[in-house]
């Protein structure tokens, strides 16, 4: 992939160390390894403030990654296009003409290294099941899932586990609720634990979670 802010000499070491300092003095610690892979996506959580961003681009800066994330095609138009890409910005077309899993997709095949981030919940508002877009660009790039978090109750933030994803959604959900189930995020109540429409039980459970709310 191309060049961006996380290779530009001097400005990297600039941000890092304005990445370090600001987290020292909010209070926040960085903690997990870069992993060795060097294609993977790595999903975010829980998301639920504007925050969330910022704190994994210090940690993408500290721990030393190089990170990309998708935006609507129609903000990297001139004269920001070129700041935007180089900031990590990957242009994706949201039509159905054009299908997101597949655009990507072919980002990681033609690159010889790249780590794309999504937030798994696609939204930092209230939402009852996580989007199933990393997963599947995941699949079909045949890279493993890296889990980033953002912990506010600790206030740590980082990278945990990796798995590689078998096909098997209700099987490989086992490690996201593990993992995801000790982060606390900057507003509990729109956090949304790991679950997918495409997973009859997990509707089953939103819908009696529904009824008993009502």
């Amino acid at each position: 992939m191309r060049y961006t802010v996380f290779d530009t000499p001097i400005v990297k070491q600039i941000f890092t160390v304005l990445a370090k300092i600001g987290l020292k003095l909010k209070g926040w610690e960085v903690v997990g390894d870069k992993p060795a892979d060097k294609k993977y996506v790595l999903i975010a959580g829980p998301h639920t403030s504007n925050w969330d961003f910022l704190l994994l681009v210090s940690a993408a800066f500290t721990l030393d990654l190089k990170i990309y994330w998708m935006g609507k095609h129609t903000i990297f138009k001139p004269p920001f296009a070129g700041l935007v890409k180089w900031f990590g910005g990957v242009p994706v077309i949201r039509s159905k003409s054009n299908n997101l899993v597949e655009q990507m997709v072919g980002h990681y095949n033609d690159s010889d290294s790249m780590v794309l981030t999504i937030p798994a919940e696609g939204t930092r508002g209230k939402t009852n099941f996580w989007k199933t877009g990393f997963y599947q660009i995941a699949q079909k790039a045949n890279v493993p899932i890296g889990m980033s978090f953002v912990d506010y109750k600790n206030k740590k933030t980082g990278i945990g586990p990796m798995f590689t994803p078998t096909g098997d959604l209700r099987e490989d959900k086992k490690h996201m609720v593990e993992f995801y189930g000790k982060m606390t995020g900057a507003y509990p109540e729109l956090a949304c634990p790991p679950r997918f429409r495409e997973l009859e039980e997990d509707v089953a459970e939103v819908e009696a979670l529904t009824k008993k709310s009502s």
